[in-house]
């Protein structure tokens, strides 16, 4: 493996850019043993992508493909950067990952210590109601929590979630007072809402349609900036009386270490890009209630650094407390 780093050239500032004009012979030879995507909890999001992109690409590269579970997405993080930088471990993130260390310390810091690899797909969320709500739209919702500060709440998995954070945004934006109550975990969350001990949230588009298609809860808006084939006929929140409002979820994959080979990487965005690209998977992926996207490592990066700059900034303007 020593022979292999001195042949190639490598990536630097793993959210930064690529260093050009990577050996041939780096993608040539790798991989020759097995790859390791460490992800988090079985069963999760992460874990049902990453084990997708596995059987995808593990023919193309010639090699097997092994899945390591480790709960969350920061404790996934924390024993992925442990692994030597040299294209044989992975990991499969969300938003967690890079948005954890915004509000604990952890061993990892996500642009330092990690390459972006690519975008694998995106996950939009929707802002629901239980149906005694007095609002019909977004602008009703607005108008109706300004006249009644206070009386509204909404429900999150806990504090620094997605659901918490969208939901946030929606606050500050608007400028309304909506209480929070945090519950352990989604499925809590969301039958707090059905019950009507919440009022309203922000769910992945996944988690939330079941409800909506049964009548127990009632779907206003998608996050997204456009509409989205997730929930066919709803506005946008940025459409219907929120101008600029964006939350969405982005999962992708990562090279462990900021001097990866710019030929693995390369050649790990390209077997990723071409398992994407067949129709079945993208229909695959819309089943499971996310969008697949695809990108190259630079664009992934810039993403990330956006999507730490807006939730660094909101964390500041709503006073959440980091530890």
């Amino acid at each position: 493996m020593q022979k292999l780093f001195l042949r190639c050239s490598v990536a630097t500032a793993a959210l930064g850019t690529m260093v050009v004009g990577a050996s041939a012979a780096c993608a040539q030879d790798y991989p020759n043993r097995i790859i390791k995507i460490i992800t988090a909890a079985a069963g999760g999001g992460s874990d049902f992508i990453a084990r997708i992109i596995a059987q995808g690409i593990a023919p193309a590269l010639g090699q097997q493909i092994v899945i390591d579970n480790k709960g969350t997405g920061v404790l996934a993080g924390e024993a992925a950067v442990k692994a030597p930088p040299d294209g044989y471990t992975l990991t499969v993130q969300g938003g967690a990952f890079w948005i954890g260390p915004l509000l604990r310390k952890t061993a990892y810091d996500p642009v330092r210590d990690f390459s972006p690899v690519s975008l694998i797909v995106r996950e939009v969320n929707i802002l629901a109601v239980h149906p005694a709500v007095p609002a019909q739209s977004v602008r009703e919702l607005i108008a109706y929590a300004r006249a009644n500060p206070g009386r509204l709440n909404y429900s999150s998995p806990g504090v620094g979630s997605t659901t918490h954070l969208a939901s946030e945004l929606l606050k500050s934006m608007a400028g309304v007072d909506i209480v929070h109550v945090p519950y352990q975990g989604n499925q809590p969350a969301i039958s707090a809402m059905m019950a009507n001990e919440v009022q309203m949230a922000i769910f992945d588009a996944g988690l939330i349609a079941p409800q909506v298609k049964s009548g127990r809860l009632r779907a206003m808006a998608v996050t997204s900036l456009e509409p989205t084939a997730l929930a066919p006929g709803l506005p946008t929140m940025a459409a219907s009386g929120l101008p600029g409002y964006e939350s969405i979820g982005m999962t992708g994959i990562f090279a462990v270490g900021d001097k990866v080979p710019a030929g693995i990487i390369a050649r790990l965005n390209q077997e990723i890009l071409k398992f994407l690209a067949k129709p079945e998977i993208k229909e695959q992926f819309l089943k499971s209630g996310v969008e697949m996207v695809g990108s190259t490592p630079e664009q992934f990066a810039e993403a990330i650094r956006a999507d730490i700059a807006k939730t660094s900034k909101l964390i500041k303007d709503i006073g959440l407390r980091v530890e």
